[in-house]
Order: C-alpha cells, then structure tokens, then sequence
C-alpha cells in the first residue's frame, strides 16, 4: 500500500518515517555484506579493512555541526529525503571506486549523511509522537533492524547469482529510491524548520529563537549524552564480542557461537515491537531504568555463572533490556530541539565506534570475562544516568501496532 493512500494520519507518519529507518539498515547491511567483495576488488589488508571501516563512523561521528546547522536550515523533513537519497547514491560511487582513497571519501562521505539521516528519521518520529500522543519510537528502530535482515537476504542471494558488486549494489539502489520515494508524501512538515523545542518546564515565552547559534548543550542533554553512550557501548560491545565470548571463555562449540549475535539481535527486534506499549502503560524513564538494570543485573549473573546456557541467557537479558533505551533516549532529546538531538545522535555513534575496541582492550589486558564484565557496568550506568533525566509522564493514548 502506497503511503500517500493511507487515510490515518498517524499511520500515514508512521510507515512514511519507517521507510526511512528501513533504509538506513538497509543501506548499512547491504555495502558492509559485500565487505569480502571490496577487499578484494580494492586489494586490501586486514588493517585497510578495519581504517575503511572506521571512516564512516568517524564521520558520522564528527558531522555534529553539519547535521544541526542543516536541521535548522533545512528541518528534518527535507534532510531526511535527501539523506536518504544521497546514501543510495553512494552505493554506486563505493562499487564505481577505484582506489582505496577514493573508497575512504566515500566512507567517510556515507557517515555524514548517516549522521543526517539519523538526527532527521529520529526527529520525525519524535514529531510523530508528539503530535498525535501515541508512542511508536520503538517500532520504528525495530524497523532499522529489519531492513539489516532484508539487506542480508538480498545480499546472499545476489551474491549466488553475479560476482558483480554493482549489479548488487545498483539492485539495492532501486529499492532504497522507491523506499523515498514512498515516505515523500507521508512525512510531517516540520512546524518550526529553525525553531526548537523548549526545556522541560521552560515558558513559551523562554524559548530560543528561531534561527539562533548552536549554545552549550545544557546539563539535561549532556545526561542524555551519558546514557545515550553507555547504551550503545553495550549494544555495540554485544553484536561483536558475544560469539568470540561463547567460543573462548563458555566453550561452546563452533555451530553454538553465533548464536550469541542472534539472541541478542533477536530479543532487541521483539522487545522494540512490544516497547512502545510498555512506554505507554509505564512512561519512558521507568522503562529505561529497568530495562538496564535487568540488563546490568542478567549480563552479571550469567558472568558468575559461566557455562554456555546462562551466558546465553544473560545475552537474552541484555537484548531484552538494553532495547528500548536509544529509542526512548533520542524521543526525549528530540523534544529538547534539534541540537540537542544531533549531539545525543553523535554520541551514540561515538558509543557505538568506542565500546568494542574499548571491550578488546580490557580483554587484551585481563581477560574477555571482565571485558564482558565491563559492558554489564555499562548497562548498570545507563540506570544511573535515566535517574537524572527528566522524562515525559506516559501519553493518555498507547500506540496500536504497525500492520505488516
């Protein structure tokens, strides 16, 4: 069904902006599954990979000043179909490169736009919320999830098919195009394209102007920074760590190692479907502080315990609990203006590029045990942080779910 046929206005929103998070996992999973293709292709080390792989965070990571001043001048709507259609075209120019400099422009290219799109799809969805008082934040990053999914199977299958990177990659490029153009007509307009949104408990009288400088972020949004950090070390840390965890220190065998990446993956992708209602029935800081502190506390036992059946359980603990903090976090920084959500966006990604070298460093110079150890007390100060953020109550009206 096309967007523009749906006459829900909240539906309409809400599958418009899930393109655009479909997107973004799609575009992510579909160049870093043809990572072996590049390595060959471009002639690259082992170390080559890891620094291409570095440049798109590093500029993700670095795009704050861009992405804010672009918020204000642009609002999210248009930054987030532009975004959108700028990472398709890099696709083409990451197939087309023909060094390993050029590959690493692109790279860096690709993570300023992620940046773009990130600050932007989360303002929307925050927009959404906001507007029509039902929750959908979670569901929406559960969608990012399923378009890594997509851009997996697709990649396995056009890798059985051609050997060509860019038959691969200009496929993908077809469907991201069709995907924006599906949310043009569904997105929200932005009600302030340079305004931003007020403190919480702040006068409308307060309020920045429209169009003013980016300001020191104030001591609410550098929380949110804080728990935004530590959250995505954990989830970061657990995508790369938990299989080499299973294999090295619980002894499981060969076939049982990667089922570490798929518990957590999939408990991550249930409990954004279902978190939204508990957002609505619980408010969001007391979905963060438990969530973490369940998290913190299951990731903890399973460490004392060992064994491969309670390392597996305390995996599902992480993704069961740590699922729902980035939504809820970027829901409450949107809400405090768009330079407050382009930092905490920033930050996440600078969780997510730290936390695993930091993990192999403490495992480097103690063990993987206490590496893993270290990403339960990351979970554990997420819990900490939630308490000095000041969370919106819980809307009057629950979110309904997305139909497939």
């Amino acid at each position: 069904m096309r967007v523009s046929r749906v006459h829900d206005p909240f539906l309409r929103g809400q599958l418009a902006i899930a393109a655009l998070f479909l997107s973004l996992g799609f575009q992510y999973a579909t160049w870093a599954a043809r990572i072996p293709a590049l390595k060959s292709d471009l002639d690259l080390s082992a170390a080559e990979v890891g620094v291409l792989l570095m440049a798109a965070g590093v500029g993700a990571a670095v795009s704050f000043p861009v992405v804010a001043w672009l918020m204000r001048r642009m609002g999210s709507r248009r930054l987030g179909l532009l975004s959108q259609l700028g990472l398709a075209l890099l696709l083409l120019g990451l197939a087309a490169a023909p060094n390993y400099p050029v590959a690493l422009l692109v790279m860096c290219a690709d993570g300023v736009l992620v940046g773009c799109l990130n600050v932007a799809m989360n303002a929307q969805g925050a927009a959404l919320e906001t507007r029509h008082e039902r929750n959908t934040m979670a569901k929406l990053h559960a969608t990012f999830s399923a378009g890594s999914l997509l851009a997996a199977l697709l990649a396995s299958g056009m890798t059985a098919a051609t050997d060509s990177v860019a038959a691969h990659f200009g496929v993908a490029v077809v469907l991201l195009v069709a995907l924006g153009a599906s949310a043009r007509t569904g997105l929200l307009d932005d009600e302030a394209p340079a305004g931003e949104a007020a403190e919480v408990g702040e006068a409308p009288a307060d309020r920045k102007p429209a169009g003013r400088r980016w300001t020191v972020p104030s001591s609410l949004t550098l929380w949110m920074c804080c728990a935004m950090v530590f959250g995505t070390v954990a989830e970061g840390a657990m995508n790369d760590w938990s299989a080499l965890y299973l294999k090295d220190v619980a002894e499981a065998s060969a076939e049982l190692a990667p089922l570490g990446i798929a518990v957590v993956s999939g408990m991550m992708v249930v409990a954004r479907l279902f978190a939204d209602g508990w957002r609505a029935r619980w408010g969001d800081g007391r979905v963060v502080l438990l969530g973490s502190v369940v998290a913190a506390a299951g990731l903890a036992l399973a460490l004392v315990s060992g064994g491969v059946a309670p390392a597996l359980a305390g995996f599902a603990c992480m993704g069961l609990g740590i699922a729902a903090v980035t939504p809820c976090v970027y829901a409450a920084a949107a809400r405090q203006g768009s330079d407050a959500l382009t930092l905490v966006a920033a930050m996440g990604t600078t969780g997510l590029l730290a936390g695993p070298p930091l993990i192999g460093f403490i495992a480097g110079a103690s063990s993987l045990a206490w590496g893993m150890g270290a990403v339960a007390a990351s979970a554990g100060a997420v819990a900490l942080c939630s308490t000095r953020i000041r969370w919106t109550p819980a809307p009057a009206v629950p979110s309904e779910p997305t139909p497939a």
